[in-house]
């Protein structure tokens, strides 16, 4: 190990904003038994008050990498709180580092793995997540997509009804596996695009209005204490679009392999088990349009 990396571990156990829980604690054998239980976190339903020491919204970016794109969401929305996960601590150290030496008031970070989440929120304490450039799993298995069945079940348990799933990728083939269990599941779609820097965003015409909201559709964390700060749909769009346009280091690589940047959002609200998509997602076709996946370092690799 570098001593540069060495140096940001040391870093990072100053910084307030950031929490690393130890592993060993959050997965642990009961005593008297070989089965291993997920054990609940002390800031567990108290992020609020212990981390950020108000009431705002909460918004997860998941597999936040360096939190760029955490730091931009907390930059453009004050009033929200800001959580970016990822298990790489050298990678989180630059934006623990960016938050605090700008004292930014709602931004955090979590080192752990997303497997582990749901030890970490209460039923109803997160408003949105952000998927931001997962990894597609191409190879691996489909549990382990962040937008996978097993993961929504993690995210429901925490998500307010209403939140928002947001997934931005440059893989076309985890987008349309995501519209696929969105599909199956009959999940509320509310905006999508293939192609978002050069051809916008699409809104299925069930988002325009939702006649559970007096006013259209809002979308929850942007609900405040003195009332909606957006009537409807297109309001919404017209904010996600200047949030779309910011780019994280990795996306603008990504850009310049020549890319395309999809996006998704849709509310997780389901009762019962979700469905698998099975045959609603032709994942020899999608692996095949996929291509070779690139490193970071613009090499040529083969599938993930």
């Amino acid at each position: 190990m570098g001593h540069g990396k060495l140096k940001k571990f040391a870093e990072n156990e100053t910084f307030r904003c950031l929490l690393q829980p130890d592993a060993s604690k959050v997965l642990a054998k009961e005593p008297g038994s070989k089965e291993l239980k997920l054990n609940d976190h002390p800031i567990k339903g108290r992020w609020g008050v212990e981390m950020f020491g108000n009431d705002h919204p909460i918004v997860l970016e998941l597999g936040c990498g360096k939190g760029d794109y955490t730091i931009a969401l907390a930059l453009r929305h004050p009033e929200i709180n800001y959580i970016g996960v990822d298990i790489k601590g050298a990678r989180l150290w630059k934006g623990a580092k960016f938050a605090t030496d700008k004292a930014l008031p709602n931004v955090a970070f979590l080192r752990t793995r997303i497997e582990f989440i749901e030890a970490f929120f209460a039923p109803g304490e997160v408003s949105e997540i952000w998927l931001t450039f997962s990894d597609p799993q191409l190879r691996g298995s489909e549990n382990a997509r962040l937008s996978s069945p097993l993961f929504l079940d993690r995210y429901r348990k925490f998500l307010r009804p209403g939140g928002i799933i947001h997934l931005k990728t440059d893989s076309r083939y985890l987008y349309e596996y995501s519209r696929a269990v969105c599909k199956v599941n009959e999940l509320k779609l509310l905006a999508y695009g293939f192609d978002i820097y050069r051809e916008g965003m699409c809104i299925p015409e069930s988002s325009l209005r939702d006649p559970s909201y007096p006013d259209g559709w809002v979308p929850p964390s942007y609900v405040t204490e003195g009332g909606h700060r957006f009537g409807d749909i297109h309001a919404f769009l017209t904010d996600m679009g200047a949030v779309l346009q910011v780019q994280t280091f990795y996306e603008k690589m990504f850009l310049e392999m020549g890319l395309p940047i999809t996006y998704l959002a849709f509310v997780i609200d389901h009762t019962g088990p979700y469905a698998f998509p099975g045959e609603a997602f032709d994942h020899d076709y999608w692996l095949q349009a996929e291509g070779p996946r690139r490193s970071f370092s613009h090499q040529p690799t083969p599938r993930r």
